[in-house]
């Protein structure tokens, strides 16, 4: 996450990205696809059940730049790409407020919106900033499932399932792990539970709908995608830009978190995989499925052959 830390100078003053920028156009898209999961046994986050949102709405904005020009602006869009901060933008233009989940939290469309902006050199006059409605709630803190809300207003990412599953480009900590239980690409707990959300109702735009190849996968035929296939069946979905090693290594968490003995044959078939991120959690996986003797059978097969130092420090810690 350092990456925050650059470029403050471009994140807090929009004339830095665009000379003469004179308003930030802040836009919402509802993507709310409904309340139920494409499929049962593993959780994928909402807003990446269908196409990927950032072709969706850039799509979009380039008709309202077009639109922008003939009044004789200049734009720069951005769909969380840039150093724009977009949810504070968001507030200061009447859209929402920044919930004690840092979330942005929209009084009829709830947490299920993406976030969108066009600066401008247009001298449009400003909304009047959102005020914060969270009340005493603490609803988003409480159901985190790794206490990464310690606080209002503050998440402590490392500890953030969105950011492990996607974001995390190595091993998840141990610590981490069964709290994610069948969570394979992000997470929406803290978003599920405000209340906000009541007045949510299912998005009208078809291309954010969950996808019918969604629905089919199981966790077994996750584990056993290869970079080829993972590419196909993402094809088009926000889960691709996580890529396959990563993806596969959450599928494994899951296995293991599963208590499914059916599911012991997909993850011993990735303990000969060509990533080391894989087969360390094929190991961790095997380790929560298995008995003992079973396992210890298993480390002595396998052990003497691994050469990677993070695959076999799952073999000796499990």
């Amino acid at each position: 996450m350092k990456w925050l830390e650059r470029n403050l100078e471009r994140r807090t003053d929009p004339r830095v990205i665009l000379p003469g920028a004179q308003a930030v156009v802040c836009l919402a898209l509802n993507y709310y696809p409904g309340e139920r999961e494409p499929n049962p046994n593993y959780r994928i986050a909402r807003y990446s059940w269908n196409d990927d949102y950032h072709d969706i709405i850039e799509e979009k904005l380039g008709d309202l730049d077009l639109a922008m020009r003939d009044l004789g602006g200049t734009q720069r869009s951005y769909v969380d790409t840039g150093p724009v901060l977009e949810r504070d933008f968001a507030t200061e233009a009447g859209i929402g407020w920044n919930g004690k989940s840092t979330v942005q939290i929209h009084t009829v469309l709830g947490t299920w919106f993406f976030l969108a902006e066009l600066i401008t050199t247009l001298p449009l006059p400003p909304d009047s900033p959102q005020n914060d409605h969270c009340g005493k709630c603490t609803a988003c803190m409480t159901a985190c499932p790794t206490n990464a809300i310690p606080r209002p207003h503050f998440v402590d990412a490392p500890r953030c399932i969105s950011y492990l599953t996607i974001e995390h480009k190595g091993h998840i900590a141990r610590e981490f792990r069964a709290a994610m239980g069948n969570r394979i690409y992000g997470c929406d707990d803290c978003l599920a539970v405000c209340p906000w959300n009541k007045y949510a109702t299912r998005t009208d735009e078809p291309k954010l709908r969950a996808r019918d190849d969604l629905r089919a996968p199981e966790l077994a035929t996750l584990a056993a995608l290869d970079d080829a296939a993972f590419r196909r069946l993402f094809a088009g979905s926000p889960i691709k830009r996580t890529g396959r090693d990563r993806f596969v290594r959450n599928v494994l968490i899951a296995i293991g978190n599963s208590g499914e003995q059916a599911l012991v044959a997909p993850a011993q078939s990735r303990l000969h995989d060509p990533s080391p991120l894989v087969r360390a959690m094929a190991v961790w996986a095997l380790a929560r499925l298995l008995d003992e003797a079973r396992f210890a059978a298993l480390r002595a097969d396998h052990l003497p052959t691994e050469t990677d130092p993070s695959v076999r420090t799952e073999w000796t810690a499990s």
